[in-house]
C-alpha cells in the first residue's frame, strides 16, 4: 500500500522512494533465490503445498487452456498446470526477478515437465502479453512485493480473457487474536533466525516478514480487484487467515 506521498512506497516498514522498490526487492530474491524452496518448507512446516495444491483445485483450469503463473518463481504452479492443460495447452511461468526464474527453469527441466512451458522476465504492473491472452492468471506470495498493486490488478485484468479467473494466494490477517500475536512471534524472532542459519540471510527474511504485514488485508485487497473490473469475487481464509486465496472473474 502506497504511503501518503505519490513519490514513495513501503519497503517492508521503511518508506522509500517508488522507483527504488523494485530494486531493493530484487536484491532480497536474487539473495533467497538459492535456497527459497528450502525455506518455503521450513517456514511454513510444508504447509505451503497444501495452500498451492488448494489454488490448483479452486483454478478450473482444463486441457488446451492458456495459463500465466505470475511471480511464478520456482515452478512449483507451473509444474502442475503443465501436466493439467497438456500438450494442447501452454503455461507461461513469468518472474520479475532472474534468478528465480533460471532456478525454477532448472528445477522444471530438471522434473522433465512437458515442453508447453515457456519463461518470461516480466513486470507485474506491465504485462508484455496481449489483451484477453489467458484462461487463467495466477500469482503466489508475489503481490505483497510489488510497487503498484492496482497498476498490477488492472494489467492482470487486461490480459485475462472474457470469462478467465484471476487467483491470488497470499499472507493475509490471522482472524484470531491468540494465532495473530503467535504468528508476530514467529514471523519477527523465529524466521530471521532461521533465514540467517539455512540461507544465511537474515535481513531478507526480516523484510518478508514486514512485507506480510504491509499487504492489504482480506476486505481491501477484494475492493481493489473490484475497482480495476473483476467480478464474482470471492476469498477463502487459510490455516485461521495466515493465508488467503482470492479468485475473481473477467466478463
Amino acid at each position: 500500500m502506497a504511503d501518503n506521498n505519490e513519490e514513495t512506497t513501503h519497503f517492508g516498514f521503511r518508506t522509500v522512494a517508488k522507483e527504488e522498490k523494485a530494486g531493493m526487492v530484487a536484491d532480497v530474491f536474487h539473495s533467497v533465490a538459492a535456497k527459497y524452496d528450502l525455506m518455503n518448507d521450513l517456514m511454513s512446516l510444508g504447509i505451503h503445498r497444501i495452500w498451492k495444491r488448494f489454488t490448483i483445485d479452486c483454478s478450473g483450469v482444463r486441457r488446451g487452456q492458456k495459463v500465466l503463473d505470475l511471480a511464478g518463481g520456482t515452478g512449483d504452479l507451473t509444474a502442475k498446470f503443465s501436466r493439467i492443460v497438456g500438450e494442447t495447452g501452454e503455461v507461461v511461468l513469468a518472474d520479475i526477478n532472474s534468478s528465480m526464474l533460471k532456478m525454477g527453469r532448472e528445477k522444471l527441466r530438471n522434473k522433465g515437465v512437458l515442453g508447453n512451458v515457456s519463461y518470461v522476465q516480466a513486470n507485474a504492473e506491465a504485462l508484455p502479453f496481449p489483451d484477453n491472452t489467458f484462461d487463467c492468471i495466477t500469482i503466489s506470495f508475489g503481490l505483497r512485493n510489488v510497487t503498484d498493486k492496482d497498476k498490477a490488478l488492472a494489467s492482470m485484468f487486461r490480459v485475462l480473457k472474457p470469462g478467465g479467473r484471476l487467483l491470488i494466494l497470499e499472507f493475509s490477517r490471522p482472524l484470531f487474536e491468540p494465532l495473530s500475536k503467535a504468528y508476530d512471534a514467529y514471523s519477527f524472532h523465529v524466521l530471521p533466525r532461521i533465514g540467517e542459519l539455512v540461507a544465511k540471510d537474515a535481513e531478507s527474511y526480516r523484510y518478508l516478514a514486514e512485507s506480510i504485514r504491509m499487504h492489504p488485508d482480506q476486505e481491501t485487497l477484494k475492493q481493489m480487484m473490484m475497482t480495476v473490473g473483476f467480478e464474482n469475487i470471492s476469498y477463502h481464509n487459510l490455516t485461521g487467515g495466515i493465508v488467503a486465496l482470492h479468485r475473481g472473474f473477467k466478463f
